[in-house]
């Protein structure tokens, strides 16, 4: 069961770093690309789905608090 909701978990932040990569690409702003990037990389690297989502909401809120 757990591998169905890695797998989820996955897609989800996947897809959704990918559109922060390609904003921060379109928009030449370096917080959303990096944010995109570590969302696009963080399922690979995370294996615990709670871990991963807390890192998840870490990396899609960065972009609001910390402008460049």
């Amino acid at each position: 069961m757990s591998d169905y909701a890695n797998l989820f978990w996955g897609i989800l932040f996947g897809s959704i770093g990918f559109g922060y990569f390609l904003y921060g690409k379109k928009q030449k702003s370096v917080i959303p690309f990096i944010s995109g990037i570590g969302l696009m990389g963080l399922p690979y690297v995370v294996d615990n789905n709670v871990v991963m989502i807390g890192l998840a909401v870490g990396l899609m809120l960065l972009p609001k608090f910390i402008a460049v």
